[in-house]
């Protein structure tokens, strides 16, 4: 099931923005980015040295993540 972004303060998705894609909020940098690089291995350390944003951005994405991921109804 994907995640609901729209219960992430930290992140917004506006229409002509970056296509509508939910990026981090004030910026044009795609949430989807974000998770691409860390699963491809990037540290939080690493994306804010390649991405113009902050630990506290990403950390808050993953946060999101982590919370919207415990709240999933296990099946089986």
């Amino acid at each position: 099931m994907p995640l609901d972004w729209s219960q992430c303060p930290a992140v917004e998705s506006v229409p002509g923005k970056v296509s509508g894609a939910w990026v981090l909020r004030g910026t044009r940098m795609p949430v989807q980015t974000i998770i691409e690089n860390l699963e491809a291995g990037l540290s939080i350390d690493e994306i804010t040295q390649v991405f113009d944003v902050t630990a506290d951005e990403v950390r808050a994405v993953l946060h999101f993540v982590n919370q919207s991921l415990e709240k999933e109804p296990s099946y089986g």
